[in-house]
């Protein structure tokens, strides 16, 4: 999917990067529910893994758009992973999310524990995708690929030249939090305080966005290395829950600013609770954490403030 101004222009969020990198980002605009652009692609260009982040991300907003977040999440996968096949490309990493595990049994989550018992439909597609990776390893024992169970990415490049420009009225806490901070919107809407938990509101393992790029580096370095194949996943969490009062209250430490809110009912297919036991990681991938809640909201204050509008086209 694309949130381009317009076609052929490359990005300003690419552009900040080359000058950040002082390299040259190839870029091209596809939609990845349209199969004859995907080949195009390909047929253009020569590649030795894909990591694929393409898709709809919010849990609020896929109750209300179910066939929209199929399309992209679901079809437009598939549609991926048959232009690889064809073109013999079998090193694949993908973008879950811990909303597989549904509601949890237990904390923290371990990558072993049930799955499919989802609470929204962008779980479902998260699950459902997954299930496509195990039965294609099963089918094709060339294919290696490495699932990535998100928690909650959040953060921004430490420049603050880099960070989220949800379209809209952001969907997800954090970059909400942050247009409040810098007065773009009154105040945050905090969805129940009646849950099962030490304040009442949600619980989320957050995790910086750097940190999480990080883990999709190791992740193709052990494809590589290890010459692995089959379908293997990983949860990428730091293994410890904030609360959204808790998240509301280190971002008005980080930035100086009062962040006013009002209770509201719960959303749809949110549940109370989730973090991970992301040592399967730390043992495989060498991977973990490295940066906490203060600097995920400092970092993300950072960017808000040097970017209030996000990127302007």
């Amino acid at each position: 999917m694309s949130t381009l101004c317009n076609d052929n222009i490359k990005p300003e969020c690419l552009l900040r990067v080359e000058k950040l990198t002082n390299k040259t980002v190839t870029f091209i605009q596809c939609d990845v529910t349209n199969w004859n652009e995907l080949k195009d692609v390909f047929n253009k260009h020569e590649f030795h893994s894909v990591i694929h982040f393409a898709a709809l991300k919010a849990v609020g907003e896929s109750c209300e758009k179910p066939l929209e977040y199929y399309k992209t999440n679901v079809c437009g996968t598939l549609n991926l992973l048959s232009v690889m096949r064809d073109f013999n490309v079998k090193r694949f990493i993908y973008s879950s999310s811990a909303t597989v595990y549904g509601i949890p049994e237990k904390l923290p989550l371990v990558e072993n524990m049930k799955t499919g018992d989802c609470t929204n439909p962008y779980g479902k597609t998260k699950y459902m995708v997954e299930e496509v990776l195990k039965d294609l390893c099963t089918s094709d024992k060339e294919w290696s690929v490495i699932s990535l169970r998100y928690f909650n990415p959040v953060g921004a490049h430490s420049s603050g030249q880099i960070g989220e420009d949800p379209n809209g009225v952001p969907n997800n806490l954090m970059p909400y939090i942050a247009q409040v901070s810098v007065g773009k919107r009154e105040f945050l809407y905090v969805y129940g305080n009646d849950y099962d938990t030490h304040d009442g509101t949600g619980v989320r393992d957050y995790i910086h966005i750097t940190d999480l790029a990080v883990g999709h580096v190791k992740a193709m370095i052990y494809q590589k290395i290890r010459n692995s194949t089959g379908f293997k996943v990983f949860n990428l969490g730091t293994g410890k829950g904030y609360s959204v009062l808790e998240v509301i209250r280190a971002f008005e430490k980080a930035s100086g600013q009062k962040i006013p809110y009002k209770i509201v009912e719960r959303r749809t297919g949110d549940i109370s609770a989730s973090y991970a036991d992301a040592s399967l990681a730390n043992k495989e991938l060498n991977w973990q954490a490295t940066k906490n809640i203060d600097d995920m909201c400092l970092d993300t204050w950072k960017w808000q403030q040097n970017n209030p509008d996000g990127y302007k086209c």
